[in-house]
């Protein structure tokens, strides 16, 4: 037997989707490409080389989806977690000018692949950025300049009696809509991805830990019962990397953020989002929504240091969500549950290569969804020799984050204090 099962969290999420089973990798097979982690980066790059003709082999830990892919706040929002005006102030035009070019491809191969496969994750589409703040509304008209100017069309600023149409709040000052924006079932969309690998001729294997990755002209990926023989190699692990590759996590940490999913509302729900849009504020430390296929809200927020107590979640998203709609007092909340992505110490992604043949993507930072369906599409390119997209990211600089393991999360967990109090003291 597997020395360590790993089951899906109790989420909504868990509960409301159908299980694929994967037999775990038992003795030794052969793959082109081994992809370490069955998350939307490992799946999508899975799909991409198989398209290619490649024998792919995908080795999960847990389920498909077990880590963020299968947790997250299933909302679509496009770019990455620091926008493409800051990456050109802090690196310059030549870095940023293709990270823009490629700023809102991810949502539209998630759409294609949804449409291709079928993959049934009740995909609506959608999205509200919402200012709280005098200063968090300018920050969103230059939002919608810098989308823009980069060729994205199609949002609209809404202010007023305005606001009441999409969001039954007092709480906002004014919302950018983006009708490109959206939401879905997170863990429906990946186990149809994993679906989708092996229609097209991959394998996966769940329950299938990676303990060594054994470098050389065809590397060996060694799990506790089995190994893969291989060309070339894949990380995509994310905030659940451990101790598999120490260089990839001194240069990022994984953060939690915590979701509820509230009882089922019926017409209740609808009049809290009547046009059934996904919704995030411009805090530091924002708070996300949307309603379920089944009228639950089903609200995010807040970022913690080490999982908390399941007991501790709905205390800590509750008074949250009440602060947005205080007429859900009396809701039950159904379902609580944590999960970790990885942050890196600039806020973007760390894209790259340990060896010759072997290649990793990791550290979204909190704008994982379409980032991911991205750069599957981008590592599998790279793979087969078509590099300039991966060259943009794998030029972007990265560094160890200070103190090492011991002192990260306490200097993270300092900064997130300050920004967390200029959010509310309104700057």
């Amino acid at each position: 037997m597997n020395p360590r099962t790993l089951e899906h969290v109790r989420s909504y999420y868990a509960a409301s989707a159908s299980q694929t089973d994967y037999t775990p990798l038992y003795g030794a097979v052969d793959a082109d490409v081994c992809v370490v982690g069955a998350g939307y980066t490992g799946l999508n790059t899975g799909i991409a080389l198989a398209r290619r003709g490649y024998r792919v082999a995908v080795l999960e830990a847990g389920r498909v989806g077990w880590g963020a892919s299968g947790r997250n706040g299933g909302q679509i929002v496009h770019s990455y977690s620091r926008d493409v005006d800051v990456i050109e102030a802090k690196y310059g035009r030549e870095i940023a000018v293709p990270l823009a070019a490629m700023a809102f491809q991810g949502a539209a191969y998630l759409r294609e692949n949804v449409k291709e496969f079928a993959i049934d994750c009740n995909l609506r589409d959608g999205g509200i950025f919402a200012a709280i703040t005098e200063s968090q509304v300018a920050k969103l008209e230059h939002h919608k300049q810098t989308w823009e100017a980069i060729g994205h069309p199609g949002l609209s600023l809404v202010a007023g009696a305005d606001i009441a149409k999409h969001v039954a709040t007092d709480r906002y000052k004014a919302l950018l809509v983006d009708p490109t924006g959206g939401h879905f079932h997170p863990l429906r969309l990946a186990q149809g991805e994993a679906l989708a690998v092996e229609a097209l001729g991959g394998r996966v294997y769940e329950q299938s830990r990676v303990v060594r990755i054994q470098r050389g002209s065809n590397p060996i990926v060694h799990t506790a019962l089995g190994r893969v023989r291989c060309k070339v190699v894949v990380i995509a692990c994310n905030a659940y990397i451990d101790d598999l590759e120490p260089a990839l996590q001194a240069r990022s940490m994984p953060c939690g953020t915590q979701v509820i999913a509230t009882e089922p509302l019926g017409r209740r729900g609808e009049m809290l989002l009547p046009r059934g849009e996904c919704v995030e504020d411009t805090n530091y430390l924002l708070d996300y929504y949307r309603l379920s296929a089944d009228n639950r809200l089903i609200y995010g927020g807040g970022v913690s240091y080490g999982a908390p107590e399941l007991s501790a979640i709905e205390a800590i998203v509750r008074p949250k969500m009440l602060t947005t709609f205080p007429q859900l007092e009396d809701v039950h909340i159904e379902y609580a549950w944590t999960g970790n992505f990885q942050l890196t110490l600039n806020r973007l992604p760390d894209v790259g290569r340990l060896a010759d043949n072997i290649w990793y993507s990791h550290g979204c930072s909190g704008h994982g969804v379409t980032f991911t369906h991205l750069i599957g599409r981008v590592l599998a390119e790279a793979i087969d020799g078509q590099q300039s997209r991966f060259d943009a990211f794998a030029r972007l600089p990265h560094l160890p984050f200070p103190g090492g393991r011991t002192f990260r999360v306490p200097f993270t967990a300092l900064g997130a204090w300050y920004y967390n109090l200029r959010d509310r003291l309104g700057f």
